[in-house]
């Protein structure tokens, strides 16, 4: 049915909108443009909604096997909280496993990475039943040293990338 296709890919030109950060009045701007009647903030997060149960979902997932190999770092964005801006940490744990496959394991977002915060992020991995963690790459922040002697019982490695860039 053409018509539900074209219902499909104005959720996608929304959904992929939304995820850019463009407002929805922007949105709204875009949907007119297309030759269509506006859409309103309530409509553009109705279908938005659907992103963050399947992000969740993966986020979620349990872990399955073993995965010797894991990288853990973070980055600081700007994100808009009571509407004022501020910096919040983003981790991300990317392993292999024993098949050669690598995967991102999970990510968090929090006010900084101090340990406490990586510690738990980890536990929350082991939680979803990652295990076999031999080697952990990652810079050298004392934090996330600290963190993964806590939680695993692997050599932890720095990353020749940050130790180029900070030498």
């Amino acid at each position: 049915d053409p018509r539900r296709m074209t219902e499909k890919a104005l959720t996608a030109v929304i959904q992929e909108a939304y995820i850019q950060g463009i407002s929805t009045r922007s949105v709204d701007d875009l949907v007119k443009a297309m030759g269509m009647d506006g859409i309103s903030k309530s409509q553009v997060s109705r279908l938005c909604e659907d992103i963050d149960t399947r992000v969740n979902a993966f986020l979620e997932r349990p872990l399955e096997g073993d995965w010797p190999y894991m990288w853990i770092d973070a980055t600081y964005v700007k994100t808009r909280q009571n509407g004022s801006i501020v910096s919040v940490a983003v981790i991300i744990a990317v392993g292999v496993n024993t098949d050669g496959r690598r995967e991102v394991l999970g990510m968090k977002i929090g006010a900084s990475e101090a340990e406490p915060f990586w510690t738990e992020f980890l536990r929350s991995l082991t939680r979803r039943g990652l295990r076999g963690v031999k080697l952990v790459i990652s810079d050298a922040h004392e934090g996330i040293k600290a963190a993964v002697s806590k939680v695993f019982s692997a050599t932890w490695q720095r990353c020749r990338v940050h130790f180029m860039r900070n030498a």
